[in-house]
């Protein structure tokens, strides 16, 4: 993931994201005690929350900005910056969680990332995790891939949102057994008449990287439009968003 982070304004504009993480968190059970790894931790909200429920708990996250915000909220918490791709952990953990990460990695990496959290699991440990799902978000990348393309320009998509059935077998190649997975509709409120906007600016400037301020403008203003009967709810955008919710154990 090539990826620059603000901390500050991701907190504060996408607090939802810390929000809906501690549904997902309800899959690892009873924490106490346990050895747990936040993969993708951010700021580190959910790995202070693991921490307070009595887990032993590592977070790791791949931005330098986000790692130095976490370790400022969070002194006592064990954070590092570390690449998921790289991690060189062995059998130390009771469970792995991670929420909003995975679709960040390209799916060609997906099985180096799984195989990473395998090894990093004991036997009979748990991953939970949360990542976009097929179709996520899917009206605004159609609204924006036109505008690029009537402008003779590539839109990359820069996430991987799989269904249940092309993910399920990446687990199991690794050896985590599929015991819960959901794919599901789950509208998201992005504040204000910026909102798009503040959405686009935070999660999509892969596919902007290069270009002029003023032909992104242009592109987001577009899409806006394009896009406000169906998203904007006269006060507020609201994001559609489908989300890939499972938990696998290690044989």
């Amino acid at each position: 993931m090539n990826k620059i982070w603000n901390p500050d304004v991701y907190q504060t504009q996408c607090g939802f994201v810390y929000d809906y993480g501690n549904d997902v968190m309800q899959l690892l059970g009873p924490v106490s005690g346990k050895r747990i790894l936040d993969v993708g931790c951010g700021s580190a909200v959910l790995t202070n929350t693991l921490a307070n429920k009595g887990a032993l708990v590592t977070g790791v996250d791949g931005s330098s900005d986000m790692v130095a915000k976490a370790q400022a909220q969070f002194p006592a918490l064990d954070i590092h910056c570390c690449d998921a791709l790289f991690l060189d952990f062995d059998q130390e953990f009771d469970a792995v969680f991670s929420n909003a990460v995975f679709h960040w990695i390209d799916k060609q990496r997906q099985p180096i990332l799984l195989g990473n959290i395998a090894r990093s699991l004991k036997p009979g440990g748990v991953l939970v995790a949360e990542m976009g799902g097929l179709g996520c978000a899917q009206a605004i990348h159609d609204a924006l891939s036109h505008s690029f393309s009537v402008r003779k320009l590539t839109y990359i998509h820069p996430h991987y949102f799989p269904s249940i059935g092309e993910y399920a077998p990446m687990l199991e190649a690794e050896g985590l057994t599929v015991t819960y997975a959901t794919l599901f509709d789950r509208p998201t409120k992005m504040e204000g008449p910026e909102g798009l906007r503040n959405w686009i600016h935070m999660f999509l400037t892969a596919p902007f990287s290069n270009m002029e301020p003023g032909l992104q403008e242009e592109i987001i203003e577009e899409a806006e439009h394009s896009i406000k009967e169906r998203l904007f709810d006269g006060k507020n955008w609201i994001i559609d968003y489908v989300r890939l919710r499972f938990r696998a154990e290690k044989r």
